[in-house]
C-alpha cells in the first residue's frame, strides 16, 4: 500500500493530514500544534487545525479547525476564548505566508522560513 495516497473512500478531514505540516509551539509561539497544509484537493477555503492539548503533544482526535480568511474564525470544534485568541493573532500575523503556501506559491520550507512567532 502507497502511504502517500489517502484511503480510497476515507472522509476529506481524514485524508488532510497526509499534506498537511504539523508546526509545534517553538516554532510559532503557540502553547500548541497547529497544522497548515496547502489547498491540494480541498473543498473549503484555507485554515489551520488546532490541537486543544497544550504542549507538543499531536492529537488529531482532540482539534478545532479556525479558517484563515476574511478573518480569523473557529469553523469546528471547541476552543477556549483564550486559545482562540491567540491562534487568531498568529493567523493574522502569518496571513500572507499560510495563504501563500494554501496558494502554492510557497513551498513548505519557505512557509516555514517566513512564518513569525507570536
Amino acid at each position: 500500500m502507497n502511504i502517500q495516497q489517502p484511503i480510497p473512500g476515507a472522509p476529506v478531514e481524514e485524508e488532510d493530514f497526509f499534506d498537511m505540516s504539523n508546526l509545534r509551539p517553538r516554532h510559532t509561539g503557540l502553547p500548541m500544534v497547529v497544522w497548515v497544509s496547502h489547498r491540494g484537493r480541498a473543498r473549503h477555503d484555507a485554515r489551520v487545525k488546532v490541537c486543544r492539548t497544550p504542549g507538543d503533544r499531536i492529537d488529531i482526535d482532540d482539534m478545532a479547525v479556525v479558517g484563515i480568511r476574511p478573518t480569523p474564525t473557529l469553523i469546528e470544534g471547541p476552543l477556549d476564548a483564550a486559545s482562540l485568541k491567540l491562534v487568531q493573532k498568529w493567523i493574522t500575523l502569518n496571513e500572507a505566508t499560510l495563504i501563500g503556501h494554501w496558494d502554492g506559491e510557497l513551498d513548505t520550507v519557505e512557509m516555514l522560513q517566513k512564518l513569525k512567532r507570536i
